[in-house]
């Protein structure tokens, strides 16, 4: 709380898998959250969650692109291209 109060920036990267209470807490809640490509993420494996709630769930719903698409994470950057994206992130919001 105080790094978030002292206006440290907390950047999130999700890479392939982020699973389990990772994803649930602390890997959500950067201030910038951005995944590799094609990256699963979430709490429990698709067919766990299909078995526990039984019902058909979007194709790709876990996906790092569905994720995007629907406002969970804010870019999507491969693995090579990561260094220099963070830098022009923390450029950008005054680091």
């Amino acid at each position: 709380a105080r790094y978030s109060e002292s206006g440290g920036l907390f950047i999130s990267v999700l890479t392939n898998p982020t699973m389990g209470g990772v994803a649930a807490s602390f890997a959500s809640l950067g201030d910038l959250v951005f995944a590799e490509p094609r990256a699963l993420i979430g709490f429990a494996g698709p067919r766990t969650i299909k078995a526990t709630i039984r019902v058909e769930l979007p194709a790709g719903f876990q996906t790092s692109e569905f994720l995007l698409e629907h406002g969970f994470i804010d870019r999507i950057i491969s693995r090579q291209n990561l260094k220099s994206e963070i830098a022009r992130a923390i450029d950008y919001c005054g680091g």
